[in-house]
Protein backbone atom coordinates (compact mmCIF):
# COMPACT_ATOMS: atom_id res chain seq x y z
CA UNK A 1 0.00 0.00 0.00
CA UNK A 2 1.63 3.05 -0.95
CA UNK A 3 1.65 6.19 1.19
CA UNK A 4 -0.15 9.25 -0.08
CA UNK A 5 2.70 11.95 -0.43
CA UNK A 6 2.17 15.74 -0.18
CA UNK A 7 3.80 18.78 1.03
CA UNK A 8 0.82 20.52 2.91
CA UNK A 9 1.10 20.91 6.67
CA UNK A 10 -0.58 18.61 9.21
CA UNK A 11 -3.92 18.12 8.94
CA UNK A 12 -6.25 16.20 11.42
CA UNK A 13 -9.09 14.09 9.36
CA UNK A 14 -11.88 12.58 11.45
CA UNK A 15 -13.85 9.40 9.76
CA UNK A 16 -16.28 6.68 11.11
CA UNK A 17 -14.41 3.41 11.48
CA UNK A 18 -17.25 1.38 9.29
CA UNK A 19 -16.34 -0.99 6.41
CA UNK A 20 -18.23 1.72 3.76
CA UNK A 21 -15.83 4.32 4.96
CA UNK A 22 -12.42 2.66 4.20
CA UNK A 23 -12.66 3.08 0.54
CA UNK A 24 -12.57 7.11 1.34
CA UNK A 25 -9.32 7.13 3.53
CA UNK A 26 -7.62 3.82 1.88
CA UNK A 27 -3.80 5.39 2.83
CA UNK A 28 -4.29 8.47 4.97
CA UNK A 29 -3.10 6.54 8.09
CA UNK A 30 0.46 6.34 6.72
CA UNK A 31 0.58 10.02 5.90
CA UNK A 32 3.02 11.27 7.92
CA UNK A 33 1.74 15.26 7.22
CA UNK A 34 -2.10 14.10 7.99
CA UNK A 35 -3.80 12.64 11.18
CA UNK A 36 -6.68 10.30 10.57
CA UNK A 37 -8.76 9.89 13.91
CA UNK A 38 -11.67 7.50 13.51
CA UNK A 39 -14.57 8.06 15.92
CA UNK A 40 -18.62 8.51 16.39
CA UNK A 41 -20.42 11.02 14.40
CA UNK A 42 -21.16 13.04 17.08
CA UNK A 43 -17.99 13.33 18.12
CA UNK A 44 -16.72 14.00 14.80
CA UNK A 45 -19.14 17.18 14.72
CA UNK A 46 -18.15 18.28 18.30
CA UNK A 47 -14.59 18.25 16.74
CA UNK A 48 -15.18 20.20 13.21
CA UNK A 49 -16.60 22.90 16.21
CA UNK A 50 -13.62 22.78 18.18
CA UNK A 51 -11.61 22.71 14.69
CA UNK A 52 -9.84 19.37 16.42
CA UNK A 53 -10.38 18.32 12.87
CA UNK A 54 -10.00 20.48 9.71
CA UNK A 55 -12.48 17.90 7.64
CA UNK A 56 -14.64 14.74 8.81
CA UNK A 57 -17.00 12.53 7.28
CA UNK A 58 -20.01 13.49 8.35
CA UNK A 59 -23.72 11.96 8.21
CA UNK A 60 -25.63 14.62 5.73
CA UNK A 61 -28.04 15.48 8.56
CA UNK A 62 -25.57 16.79 10.71
CA UNK A 63 -24.45 19.31 8.27
CA UNK A 64 -27.76 21.23 9.55
CA UNK A 65 -26.85 20.88 13.03
CA UNK A 66 -23.76 23.77 13.05
CA UNK A 67 -23.65 26.76 11.35
CA UNK A 68 -20.62 27.66 8.40
CA UNK A 69 -20.28 24.55 7.53
CA UNK A 70 -19.38 23.37 3.35
CA UNK A 71 -18.93 20.18 2.00
CA UNK A 72 -15.64 18.84 0.27
CA UNK A 73 -16.88 17.14 -3.08
CA UNK A 74 -14.06 14.91 -2.90
CA UNK A 75 -16.07 11.99 -1.71
CA UNK A 76 -19.25 10.61 0.30
CA UNK A 77 -20.68 7.12 1.10
CA UNK A 78 -24.01 6.92 -1.38
CA UNK A 79 -26.17 4.35 -2.76
CA UNK A 80 -28.36 4.58 -6.41
CA UNK A 81 -30.76 1.94 -5.06
CA UNK A 82 -30.32 -0.55 -2.41
CA UNK A 83 -27.91 -0.58 0.47
CA UNK A 84 -27.47 -4.14 1.66
CA UNK A 85 -26.56 -2.64 5.25
CA UNK A 86 -29.64 0.18 5.55
CA UNK A 87 -32.33 -1.94 6.39
CA UNK A 88 -36.01 -2.16 8.46
CA UNK A 89 -37.00 -5.74 9.91
CA UNK A 90 -40.24 -6.35 11.03
CA UNK A 91 -42.54 -9.36 12.07
CA UNK A 92 -45.77 -7.28 10.44
CA UNK A 93 -45.82 -5.10 7.39
CA UNK A 94 -44.22 -2.37 8.05
CA UNK A 95 -47.39 0.30 7.33
CA UNK A 96 -48.31 -1.69 10.96
CA UNK A 97 -45.19 -0.07 12.55
CA UNK A 98 -45.57 1.28 16.18
CA UNK A 99 -42.46 1.22 17.70
CA UNK A 100 -39.09 1.40 15.28
CA UNK A 101 -35.84 0.48 17.14
CA UNK A 102 -32.71 1.99 16.14
CA UNK A 103 -28.52 3.01 16.57
CA UNK A 104 -29.13 6.42 18.13
CA UNK A 105 -25.75 6.82 16.14
CA UNK A 106 -27.42 6.30 12.69
CA UNK A 107 -28.75 9.93 12.07
CA UNK A 108 -29.29 10.48 8.55
CA UNK A 109 -30.74 6.56 8.55
CA UNK A 110 -32.97 7.60 11.31
CA UNK A 111 -34.04 10.78 10.01
CA UNK A 112 -34.60 8.83 6.18
CA UNK A 113 -36.49 6.04 8.42
CA UNK A 114 -38.94 9.07 9.45
CA UNK A 115 -39.46 10.50 6.33
CA UNK A 116 -40.01 7.07 4.37
CA UNK A 117 -42.29 5.64 6.86
CA UNK A 118 -44.43 8.84 6.86
CA UNK A 119 -44.61 9.67 3.05
CA UNK A 120 -44.96 6.11 1.90
CA UNK A 121 -46.54 4.26 4.58
CA UNK A 122 -48.48 7.03 5.96
CA UNK A 123 -47.10 6.36 9.82
CA UNK A 124 -45.49 7.80 12.12
CA UNK A 125 -43.91 5.24 14.86
CA UNK A 126 -42.50 5.38 18.06
CA UNK A 127 -38.55 5.70 17.85
CA UNK A 128 -36.44 3.96 20.59
CA UNK A 129 -33.00 2.91 21.28
CA UNK A 130 -31.85 -0.39 20.15
CA UNK A 131 -30.87 -0.95 23.79
CA UNK A 132 -34.72 -0.93 25.18
CA UNK A 133 -35.75 -2.45 22.17
CA UNK A 134 -37.94 -5.74 23.74
CA UNK A 135 -39.37 -7.06 20.72
CA UNK A 136 -43.36 -6.57 21.42
CA UNK A 137 -45.82 -7.13 18.38
CA UNK A 138 -45.47 -4.01 15.85
CA UNK A 139 -41.85 -3.17 17.03
CA UNK A 140 -39.56 -2.83 14.05
CA UNK A 141 -35.72 -2.40 14.12
CA UNK A 142 -33.73 -0.59 11.58
CA UNK A 143 -30.02 -2.01 11.85
CA UNK A 144 -27.12 -0.45 9.77
CA UNK A 145 -23.86 -1.85 8.59
CA UNK A 146 -22.41 -4.85 9.60
CA UNK A 147 -25.11 -6.02 11.97
CA UNK A 148 -27.43 -6.73 8.66
CA UNK A 149 -25.05 -8.90 7.12
CA UNK A 150 -23.22 -10.40 10.00
CA UNK A 151 -25.93 -10.73 12.80
CA UNK A 152 -29.34 -10.91 10.63
CA UNK A 153 -32.31 -11.17 12.76
CA UNK A 154 -34.21 -14.28 12.73
CA UNK A 155 -38.10 -14.34 12.42
CA UNK A 156 -38.71 -10.64 10.60
CA UNK A 157 -40.56 -11.64 7.37
CA UNK A 158 -40.45 -7.80 5.99
CA UNK A 159 -37.76 -5.83 5.39
CA UNK A 160 -37.33 -2.73 3.17
CA UNK A 161 -34.06 -1.62 2.38
CA UNK A 162 -34.29 2.31 2.76
CA UNK A 163 -31.89 2.96 -0.10
CA UNK A 164 -34.35 1.26 -2.65
CA UNK A 165 -37.13 3.03 -1.06
CA UNK A 166 -35.70 6.58 -1.54
CA UNK A 167 -35.19 5.87 -4.77
CA UNK A 168 -38.35 4.42 -5.75
CA UNK A 169 -39.59 7.38 -4.25
CA UNK A 170 -37.84 10.41 -5.54
CA UNK A 171 -36.03 8.84 -8.42
CA UNK A 172 -32.62 10.02 -7.09
CA UNK A 173 -29.43 8.42 -5.58
CA UNK A 174 -28.52 8.67 -1.63
CA UNK A 175 -25.93 9.80 0.21
CA UNK A 176 -25.70 8.85 3.94
CA UNK A 177 -22.38 10.91 4.37
CA UNK A 178 -20.30 13.54 2.76
CA UNK A 179 -16.73 14.74 3.56
CA UNK A 180 -17.93 18.26 5.35
CA UNK A 181 -15.76 21.02 6.53
CA UNK A 182 -15.83 24.78 8.37
CA UNK A 183 -16.07 27.14 5.73
CA UNK A 184 -12.94 29.58 6.39
CA UNK A 185 -13.79 33.05 7.45
CA UNK A 186 -13.80 35.31 9.98
CA UNK A 187 -15.42 33.29 12.34
CA UNK A 188 -13.15 30.06 11.97
CA UNK A 189 -12.87 27.54 9.77
CA UNK A 190 -8.87 25.55 8.51
CA UNK A 191 -7.54 26.38 5.21
CA UNK A 192 -7.29 22.89 3.48
CA UNK A 193 -4.81 23.30 1.40
CA UNK A 194 -4.20 20.46 -0.91
CA UNK A 195 -6.38 18.14 1.02
CA UNK A 196 -9.25 18.19 -1.18
CA UNK A 197 -7.51 16.83 -3.69
CA UNK A 198 -5.92 14.65 -1.20
CA UNK A 199 -8.89 13.10 -0.50
CA UNK A 200 -9.74 12.53 -4.01
CA UNK A 201 -6.55 10.84 -4.64
CA UNK A 202 -7.79 8.23 -1.14
CA UNK A 203 -10.97 7.42 -3.00
CA UNK A 204 -9.17 6.98 -5.93
CA UNK A 205 -6.82 4.42 -4.52
CA UNK A 206 -9.11 3.00 -1.90
CA UNK A 207 -11.61 1.91 -4.89
CA UNK A 208 -8.10 0.72 -7.12
CA UNK A 209 -7.45 -1.89 -3.68
CA UNK A 210 -10.67 -2.97 -2.89
CA UNK A 211 -9.91 -6.73 -2.33
CA UNK A 212 -6.81 -5.44 0.68
CA UNK A 213 -9.90 -3.59 1.91
CA UNK A 214 -12.42 -6.70 2.32
CA UNK A 215 -9.27 -8.94 3.48
CA UNK A 216 -8.24 -6.83 6.20
CA UNK A 217 -11.44 -5.11 7.12
CA UNK A 218 -14.46 -7.28 6.11
CA UNK A 219 -13.30 -10.59 6.82
CA UNK A 220 -12.31 -10.09 10.27
CA UNK A 221 -15.71 -8.33 11.01
CA UNK A 222 -17.73 -11.75 9.47
CA UNK A 223 -18.49 -10.46 5.92
CA UNK A 224 -17.99 -13.39 3.25
CA UNK A 225 -15.55 -11.86 0.98
CA UNK A 226 -17.81 -12.18 -2.05
CA UNK A 227 -20.57 -10.51 -0.63
CA UNK A 228 -18.14 -7.72 0.64
CA UNK A 229 -16.97 -6.99 -2.38
CA UNK A 230 -20.22 -6.53 -3.86
CA UNK A 231 -20.89 -4.37 -1.52
CA UNK A 232 -17.97 -1.68 -1.69
CA UNK A 233 -18.17 -2.25 -5.92
CA UNK A 234 -21.56 -2.45 -6.54
CA UNK A 235 -23.88 -1.37 -4.12
CA UNK A 236 -22.17 2.29 -2.53
CA UNK A 237 -21.53 4.86 -4.63
CA UNK A 238 -18.42 7.69 -3.34
CA UNK A 239 -18.49 10.30 -6.05
CA UNK A 240 -20.52 13.33 -5.13
CA UNK A 241 -21.67 15.06 -8.22
CA UNK A 242 -24.70 17.63 -9.14
CA UNK A 243 -27.09 14.99 -8.87
CA UNK A 244 -25.60 13.76 -5.41
CA UNK A 245 -26.35 17.55 -4.39
CA UNK A 246 -29.61 17.80 -5.35
CA UNK A 247 -30.45 14.47 -3.55
CA UNK A 248 -28.97 16.29 -0.06
CA UNK A 249 -30.77 19.41 -0.94
CA UNK A 250 -34.21 17.23 -1.12
CA UNK A 251 -33.16 14.87 1.70
CA UNK A 252 -32.66 18.36 3.84
CA UNK A 253 -35.85 19.52 2.32
CA UNK A 254 -37.85 16.72 3.47
CA UNK A 255 -35.95 16.74 7.11
CA UNK A 256 -37.20 19.63 7.48
CA UNK A 257 -40.72 19.42 6.84
CA UNK A 258 -41.24 16.24 8.75
CA UNK A 259 -39.37 18.56 11.66
CA UNK A 260 -36.18 16.19 11.83
CA UNK A 261 -33.91 19.70 11.35
CA UNK A 262 -34.77 23.49 11.23
CA UNK A 263 -37.83 24.71 9.14
CA UNK A 264 -35.19 26.65 6.95
CA UNK A 265 -32.27 24.63 6.64
CA UNK A 266 -28.83 25.91 5.21
CA UNK A 267 -28.34 25.72 1.43
CA UNK A 268 -25.37 23.48 0.60
CA UNK A 269 -21.84 25.87 0.15
CA UNK A 270 -19.02 23.71 -1.21
CA UNK A 271 -16.33 24.04 0.05
CA UNK A 272 -13.09 27.11 -1.64
CA UNK A 273 -10.34 27.63 -1.01
CA UNK A 274 -9.39 31.20 0.77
Amino acid sequence: MSTIASSVRTLAVGSVSFLNARPLIYGLESADDLKLSLDVPAKLLEGLRSERYAVALLPVVDYQRMENLCIVPSGGIGCDGPTMTVRLFSQQPIRETRVLACDPDSHTSVALARIILSERFGISPEFIDLQDSCGGAGEARLLIGDKVVCEEPAGFEHQLDLGAAWKEMTGLPFVFAVWIARQKDSKGGIDLGDLPARLSEAKRAGLANVREIVTKYAIPRGWPAGMALQYLTLYLKYDIGPTQLQAISLFHEKAAGHGIISANPAPLRLYRAS
